[in-house]
């Protein structure tokens, strides 16, 4: 079992260009960070729970029927009457995301610490906006600490908000406090760049810095140019992107972050030894792998990532 922690929320999406002067109109998609990467691996085949608190509201009730449909074991998911987070999306010219939160008050701000997650658990999965706003960063920072104690399995995807980063050298010590708890660290490279105060050129380099302090692996996403992972060990590899006819990148790192998780499931790969020892060869596998998963998604609005039969068919 891998479990996924942190928020669910709804991302506002413009569905057309609006004229000079007007607003475009916002179609609602079921997203945020760690609910994708849930998703995503019920999709693919991993068996799966969401560690979330999840509004009552209609929002809050479309992100439960998604997770039941995606294969996700909901009995993780706390329920409140406190509204969703809602995320307002303005695409980029060249297809990438910004975002604007409404966050205060928000049920998935309001987790509870559910106690140790079991010797069921295997691998634990956090990052983005749950490890940020308080009170829930606590409670999934005792999570990350309690299950790498344990023996479990964990990644991290920070997924830099630095809108919503109050204090950005705090929050960067903060960082650097959970790496000795890290086995697989995945960060785009603007967010090694935000998060080492440096250029994305030199994202390997930070990367490798990263690794001498905890992390066996730290995979770095490239946009459109592809998927590299540096190890503890020394190793670098590399792969292209894949080819997509591009609608949006909503999603796409929470679906490399899945993809990875998954191949590494299938292949016994969920120890940091086993990080250590894959070869050139099998790592290249595992990244081509996420690279296609994400590629799939990028060719659909919203978060929507692929379930494996569709993988199959192309």
């Amino acid at each position: 079992m891998i479990v996924v922690g942190g928020e669910a929320l709804v991302d506002l999406v413009p569905d057309q260009v609006a004229p000079p002067g007007e607003l475009a109109r916002l179609a609602p998609r079921l997203g945020g960070g760690p609910y994708n990467v849930a998703v995503a691996l019920g999709r693919l085949g991993s068996r799966t729970s969401l560690l979330s608190r999840i509004s009552r509201d209609g929002f809050g009730e479309a992100l439960v029927e998604r997770l039941r449909g995606s294969g996700v074991d909901t009995s993780r998911v706390q329920r409140g009457p406190e509204p969703t987070t809602l995320a307002v999306v303005s695409r980029q010219p060249d297809g990438s995301a910004s975002y604007g939160f409404y966050t205060e008050g928000t049920a998935d701000r309001l987790v509870a610490d559910p106690g140790p997650l079991g010797p069921e658990v295997r691998a634990v999965s956090l990052g983005t906006l749950s490890l940020v706003l308080e009170p829930g960063a606590t409670t999934y920072e005792t999570v990350l600490r309690r299950e790498s104690t344990r023996g479990a399995f964990v990644t991290l995807d920070p997924n830099i908000r630095p809108e919503l980063i109050a204090d950005p050298e705090a929050y960067r010590e903060r960082f650097r406090g959970w790496l000795p708890h890290v086995d697989l660290l995945k960060l785009s490279v603007e967010d090694a760049a935000w998060l080492g105060e440096t250029s994305p050129d030199d994202a390997t380099t930070q990367a490798r810095r990263w690794a001498a302090l905890g992390p066996a692996a730290v995979v770095l996403t490239h946009g459109a140019n592809g998927i590299s992972v540096v190890t503890r060990t020394g190793g670098d590899v590399a792969v292209p992107g894949q080819p997509t006819e591009l609608v949006d990148t909503i999603g796409a790192g929470d679906t490399v972050q899945a993809a990875l998780l998954h191949w590494l499931n299938r292949h016994d790969a969920l120890t940091s030894t086993a990080l250590t020892g894959l070869s050139t060869e099998q790592w290249c596998t595992a990244l081509d792998f996420a690279a296609r998963v994400a590629a799939v998604t990028c060719s659909r609005p919203g978060a929507d990532p692929p379930h494996a039969h569709e993988l199959d068919r192309a």
